[in-house]
């Protein structure tokens, strides 16, 4: 950690004329102590790091003095934020960009700390698909990712339902959602941004013009934004269900967060059997009928009718192929 510390503090001083003890005490969230000892450190490591005395004083580089991270090139440089997702960058072609940022990185640091890759590779790994899926990347995700780093305009056919549609978009950013890929874009008509899966287009074709950004655009935000009104949105029926205390504990193994979370919030006390009864936003009554049937006996399905029949006729075969 303290490797990590030090080289953090030769890239603040890098980037500013000079920081007092307590400004990078609290960037580095460290005492100023600390900062003391770090900077005799590095002195001692041949970074020439001066100290000025006096209540004005504070950390400076000498001599112009810079980091040897240089010689990285766009791609790489890009690349290298991404490269805690190896599975990803080779799925956006990006993987030899990101091996030759790594290198490079390597090469300039110091001999104790080149190993640092490798030790951070064994020790953390995103796996970004759920179990028991083998999603294979999209044909056209490398075109796709080319288009969103150059911001260029593409001409999109993508499948909606049993039709092709043609779309002009100005794509922003991609998104990796449990294993499946998705593409944030501006329709340049309309002005409005929409989500699109990749795996549905069916050819891309980016124009030589780049487009110019809306800087206030947030990936992260505008994505937890849809995904949320996309979640609510497929919940367009109801059902009433009486849960034992151990069904309410595997509800949500059975259906998605958002609709446990709103049974739960509005569920009353439990009854005196234990149950508690409460009401579960569902995609339709098909949906129900598979994912609330994994619960078996610990659940009881109220209303409507017609599921409670299909419940009851499930059961009566069950007991039947058991008895």
């Amino acid at each position: 950690m303290r490797a990590a510390r030090l080289i953090k503090m030769v890239l603040l001083l890098q980037a500013r004329p000079a920081m007092t003890a307590a400004e990078l005490a609290a960037e580095l969230e460290v005492s100023e102590r600390t900062i003391t000892r770090d900077a005799q450190a590095l002195s001692e490591a041949g970074v020439p790091v001066y100290a000025d005395r006096g209540r004005t004083g504070g950390y400076r580089l000498i001599g112009g003095y810079r980091t040897r991270l240089t010689g990285l090139g766009r791609s790489e440089a890009e690349a290298l934020f991404l490269s805690g997702v190896p599975g990803a960058l080779r799925e956006m072609g990006l993987a030899d960009a990101a091996s030759a940022a790594r290198l490079k990185v390597s090469a300039a640091l110091m001999p104790s700390l080149r190993d640092a890759s490798q030790s951070a590779s064994q020790r953390f790994h995103l796996d970004a698909p759920g179990w028991f899926q083998d999603t294979p990347a999209p044909e056209l995700l490398p075109a796709v990712a080319d288009a969103v780093w150059d911001d260029r305009r593409v001409r999109a056919r993508y499948r909606r339902q049993d039709t092709e549609v043609e779309r002009e978009l100005e794509p922003y950013g991609l998104v990796l959602k449990a294993g499946v890929w998705y593409l944030c874009a501006r329709v340049p008509e309309s002005g409005a941004y929409r989500v699109y899966r990749i795996d549905r287009f069916t050819a891309v074709d980016a124009d030589e013009e780049r487009f110019v950004r809306d800087e206030e655009f947030d990936l992260p935000g505008f994505w937890d934004e849809r995904a949320a009104q996309f979640a609510r949105g497929i919940l367009r029926a109801e059902v009433v269900v009486r849960l034992t205390e151990a069904g309410v504990r595997r509800l949500p193994h059975a259906t998605d967060a958002v609709s446990v979370r709103e049974a739960l919030e509005s569920a009353g006390e439990p009854d005196a059997t234990g149950r508690v009864t409460v009401t579960l936003p569902v995609e339709n009554e098909d949906v129900a009928y598979t994912q609330l049937l994994s619960l078996g006996p610990e659940v009881e399905v109220v209303a409507p009718a017609g599921l409670r029949a299909r419940f009851a006729d499930a059961a009566a075969r069950a007991a039947e192929l058991y008895r």
